[in-house]
């Protein structure tokens, strides 16, 4: 009970929240959500995963900055960086397949 106590005061699931927060955070600016991105697929999948790509490129950025500033939480704030990236990451990539497979009404109109 000892060993949860301390970790508990550690502050490493605050950090692990905090650094996979800011991940989903920095992709969600960059990018609309997975659904809109799957229901739209057909006609913004040119530059769908650009914009997918920096936003994890920024998130990248940041969590590794604060790894390094905050030393004595590394292990927690990239580790939930990396999950939340892999994750988001792999949300957008499904929902651009997904969308160009299927299809469907979209949201938007072009004249």
């Amino acid at each position: 009970m000892a060993d949860m106590a301390s970790a508990i005061r550690s502050g490493d699931g605050v950090a692990f929240l905090v650094s996979a927060g800011i991940v989903y955070e920095i992709i969600a600016a960059a990018c609309s959500s997975p659904q809109t991105t799957e229901i739209n697929a057909t006609t913004r999948a040119g530059t769908l995963m650009k914009w997918v790509h920096l936003g994890v490129g920024q998130a990248v950025l940041f969590v590794v900055i604060a790894a390094a500033i905050d030393r004595g939480h590394r292990k927690a704030i990239l580790a939930g960086g990396t999950i939340a990236a892999v994750l988001m990451y792999g949300q957008y990539a499904h929902a651009k397949a997904a969308g160009l497979r299927n299809g469907g009404p979209p949201t938007e109109t072009y004249s």
